[in-house]
């Protein structure tokens, strides 16, 4: 199977992981999953039991990008590699998602003061019978959050629909003493890594 046109669908709501396309002249179209049980395309983002972040992040990224794949047959849309990622936060272990509401984001800035978690990210992309992926890596030591800034981070809105309740991009740069990895990995899709998988599928990246 062989790409007729430099094109992709990216598996993704997140206008993140679209500036970061943009920004290095990639041509895609976003492919938007209808969670359906009756066609089989349902990608479950619910921590399984013992589940390990990494392991939790690498099995949700193939489920989206797998069924990235299999609604493009469902829709009869044209065939064009489907890239997917998903991001999550971790501290000790822990698997720390986005937040329900400003309290519970509260709840997790608290946690994240003043000491170091991780960002994973993977990336995957599919296309026919072949998938492949790679995982972003990325410690991020946080300054100490008083309860007055952390308050006035909320404020922003910037904490809903993010892993760990923060963004990188945004207000809460100002938190981050170090960082040791992919900074467009805690936005939410590695660049480097995308462009490693945009090459393996042939596609004429930068």
């Amino acid at each position: 199977m062989s790409i007729k046109r430099p094109r992709i669908y990216l598996v993704s709501q997140s206008p993140r992981r679209r500036e970061l396309l943009k920004q290095i002249g990639i041509n895609y179209e976003v492919l938007l999953l209808r969670n359906d049980p009756r066609r089989r395309v349902f990608v479950d983002e619910t921590p399984l039991a013992g589940e390990d972040p990494t392991a939790y992040v690498k099995r949700v990224c193939r489920d989206k990008a797998l069924a990235g794949w299999e609604t493009l047959g469902l829709r009869n849309l044209p065939q064009f590699p489907v890239l997917a990622a998903d991001t999550t936060v971790t501290i000790a272990g822990r698997i720390i998602g986005k937040p329900d509401n400003n309290e519970h984001a509260a709840d997790i800035l608290r946690m994240l003061s003043g000491s170091s978690h991780q960002v994973l990210t993977a990336v995957a992309m599919a296309f026919g019978e072949r998938m492949e992926m790679r995982l972003s890596t990325t410690t991020i030591a946080f300054d100490k959050l008083s309860e007055d800034r952390i308050r006035h981070y909320l404020l922003t809105n910037e904490a809903h629909d993010k892993a760990g309740a923060y963004g990188i991009q945004g207000h809460a740069g100002a938190f981050v003493k170090h960082i040791d990895g992919s900074y467009t990995g805690v936005m939410g899709l590695p660049l480097y890594e995308t462009v490693e998988l945009l090459k393996l599928f042939g596609y004429p990246a930068p």
